[in-house]
């Protein structure tokens, strides 16, 4: 039988992983390329034989997904699938629609095709948009995990937008292991407050391979989500957390929403800068969509390094990445820092902007008067100096989880907010840890 050709629609995670556990070693499919989407400069360049295959000799072309109505012709595809994430569904239904129209038909891989299980205990995090609140959930949970005496290893979803062969696994214990792989801001953002716990992070390419790394050391694996994507891991405990700030989102994002009903405790973050009719929209859909699911109610706190030094100041404030960009918000933690601690005024950085930074803000035309902190590559970094130096401000406010200033030089003051998860005297998720393992114990 005459195996069917196939394009991967990706943004460089969900689409490899998708490749690995569903088509590699296929007998009916063929992979004929990835498109790729959301994050620059990662279309142009091939999947490796080395992670495709003995079927691929040859890798397997990445390509711009812009591309991709006028390669279904012209490579005559059968099937195009859907492979990333953080998207409304409309956007989805659009890409299916574009596709019929080109002639192939369009699929949705779910859990049950693409996750892999585990040996040890695994603890799910995952989230219905980018920013959350994911990341300090998982120290979290992390944090509970070490003082109950658990080895762990968190588990990251992934980011590889370098060099694929060389990232097929990685591993993360030390700040050095992030410069010598040529880390993103992005990637730093998520292993550095990590390895700052001394928590080990996995992450790269082929998550059979990683899991089974990480299991080799580890009493507990901790799945660490990216964007609104499920887990890569069939999961004993699934921790899923929402945004009242984003009330309704739950259920009209994709993949954001098979984790709202997969859920096995909900986590509503940041009740206190939330509107409680906001709150009150999202537990009704928590009642609506998934009632089973326990729920928590946290904060994510915010402090800042030495807040004197922007009261009563013009402030740039540079603010997470993919929470302002394919995540739509408009603000984040660096914006409400600026406003609690007494910012004269938050100063658009649009026109002092550079490059593929100016580039940023023409794509997500919902971004705030607040700058994404863009570092996919050495130039972009670059660019990010130049357009935060070039601002005619008294002092910069740096909403994102690592500090930049190690990473660039800023030619004026700034400060550093700091967020974690606080749920007060509820124990359910620690409660719903012991119970997690006392199960695979018994």
């Amino acid at each position: 039988m005459q195996k069917r050709r196939v394009m991967i629609m990706g943004a460089a995670g969900r689409d490899f992983h998708n490749f690995n556990t569903f088509f590699k070693g296929s007998e009916q499919f063929e992979v004929i390329g990835f498109t790729a989407t959301q994050i620059p400069d990662i279309a142009d360049r091939k999947y490796p034989s080395i992670l495709a295959g003995e079927n691929y000799p040859e890798g397997i072309p990445i390509y711009r997904e812009e591309e991709l109505t006028q390669l279904i012709k012209e490579k005559s595809i059968d099937l195009v699938v859907f492979a990333y994430s953080d998207v409304s569904h409309q956007y989805v239904m659009d890409s299916a629609s574009k596709v019929s129209a080109a002639g192939a038909d369009f699929m949705l891989l779910g859990p049950k095709s693409t996750q892999i299980k585990s040996q040890k205990p695994l603890i799910s995090i995952c989230a219905v948009r980018t920013g959350s609140g994911k990341s300090q959930t998982t120290r979290y949970v992390s944090g509970i995990l070490k003082e109950m005496g658990k080895r762990i290893s968190i588990i990251r979803h992934p980011m590889p937008y370098g060099d694929l062969a060389r990232q097929k696994v990685q591993k993360f214990t030390s700040l050095e292991d992030m410069k010598k792989a040529s880390c993103t801001i992005e990637e730093m953002e998520e292993y550095e407050p990590h390895i700052n716990m001394g928590n080990t992070v996995f992450a790269g390419v082929d998550y059979g391979l990683i899991l089974r790394e990480a299991e080799k050391e580890s009493d507990v694996i901790v799945w660490d989500g990216g964007n609104n994507d499920f887990s890569f891991y069939s999961s004993d405990l699934y921790i899923v957390v929402l945004d009242p700030h984003r009330p309704g989102h739950e259920i009209e994002y994709y993949p954001g929403e098979i984790n709202f009903i997969m859920a096995d405790i909900l986590v509503i973050n940041k009740v206190d800068t939330a509107s409680p009719e906001d709150i009150e929209i999202v537990k009704n859909n928590i009642r609506k969509y998934n009632p089973k699911a326990k729920v928590v109610e946290a904060a994510s706190p915010i402090t800042a390094t030495d807040p004197e030094v922007i009261k009563g100041k013009r402030v740039l404030v540079v603010e997470d990445g993919p929470t302002i960009t394919h995540g739509g918000m408009n603000y984040g933690a660096g914006t409400v820092a600026a406003k609690k601690y007494g910012a004269k005024e938050i100063v658009d950085p649009r026109e002092y902007a550079v490059g593929s930074i100016k580039d940023t803000y023409e794509k997500y035309t919902t971004t705030g008067p607040v700058l994404p902190a863009m570092g996919y590559g050495k130039t972009q970094i670059e660019e990010l100096e130049e357009t935060i130096n070039k601002a005619d401000v008294d002092a910069v406010v740096i909403g994102t989880p690592i500090d930049l200033g190690k990473l660039i030089k800023i030619n004026k003051p700034y400060i550093r907010v700091i967020y974690e998860l606080f749920v007060g005297n509820d124990n359910t998720i620690e409660e719903a840890l012991k119970d997690c393992l006392n199960r695979w114990e018994e």
